[in-house]
């Protein structure tokens, strides 16, 4: 195994435990309320955020145990949104990640509740953290609020909605996954920086890395749910294709998505030259993310 496959096992690994005790157990009233936080935050998953929130924040000189608390809340904040994704009135889901969707499980009511709990837990992580010099909880907290409202996640759900079934435009492509994926994985390195005390140069840095990152993978996602079976993927292949999404093969088709995908992974690995040697776990993560098949 490669120094970098131990550094993912080690970070996942430390991840887990990490969300495991960041809700409350399912001992706590009401308990069905805490049975689907944990059902949907706890299901596995690539852990793709909080492991780029570390990364940033060892690349910054910082280390991963100081950047948990922020890792932990975008995680939290990526369970919310995938929640209200599979619910009847968004994207109707029946399975995500191999199981049955949560308001499949819990009923919708329960299961919007869950949503809300989670992200509202994120930002009480974010309030307690402790971020070295430079910035402050309040920082950390305003970072992810502007990711998750309604100029970023949410505004990229909305157009996303907005865009099925119409003729859009190539920068209405490009807007709707810069926000729906892309500010998520911003600020996910932005915050691992800050809790590392990194400079405003090194939050720049990452930010163009994010951004190019974002794109590349939401790309390969696109591609791979136009390609590929539930069994691999652990969600219903197929269906933004059925619903008439606005996505990269839809637009460009298969052959150009992937020239895409591959283009913008060369600009995020561009974006971390100034890092230099410090930036070889985010790199070997764009290669990892441009690999994969689910």
């Amino acid at each position: 195994m490669s120094g970098f496959n131990r550094w993912l096992v080690r970070t996942r690994q430390a991840v887990e435990k990490a969300l495991r005790s960041a809700v409350p157990p399912l001992s706590t009233r009401p308990a069905s309320i805490h049975r689907a936080m944990r059902y949907s935050l706890l299901s596995g998953g690539k852990r793709l955020r909080p492991v780029l929130c570390c990364a940033a924040a060892e690349a910054c000189g910082g280390t991963v145990r100081g950047a948990m608390p922020a890792a932990c809340a975008v995680e939290m904040v990526h369970a919310y949104s995938l929640i209200h994704d599979d619910l009847p009135c968004m994207d109707d889901d029946d399975l995500r990640r191999g199981k049955p969707t949560s308001h499949k499980v819990f009923g919708e009511a329960v299961a919007v509740l869950a949503g809300d709990a989670l992200l509202t837990q994120a930002f009480a992580l974010l309030a307690a953290a402790r971020p070295r010099a430079r910035y402050d909880a309040a920082d950390l907290t305003a970072e992810l609020a502007r990711a998750a409202g309604s100029r970023g996640l949410i505004a990229g759900q909305v157009a996303d909605i907005e865009a099925e079934g119409r003729e859009c435009s190539e920068a209405a492509l490009y807007f709707i996954h810069a926000a729906k994926t892309g500010m998520l994985l911003r600020a996910a390195l932005k915050l691992g920086a800050m809790c590392a005390g990194a400079t405003a140069g090194r939050l720049a840095v990452l930010d163009r890395f994010g951004f190019a990152l974002g794109l590349a993978f939401q790309i390969q996602d696109d591609i791979l749910d136009s390609t590929q079976s539930a069994g691999t993927l652990g969600k219903t292949p197929g269906k933004d294709a059925a619903a008439g999404k606005l996505t990269f093969p839809a637009f460009f088709g298969l052959e150009r998505s992937r020239e895409l995908s591959a283009y913008w992974t060369g600009e995020a690995v561009q974006a971390l030259r100034p890092l230099g040697t410090c930036g070889e776990t985010l790199r070997a993560l764009a290669a990892l993310i441009l690999g994969r098949d689910h």
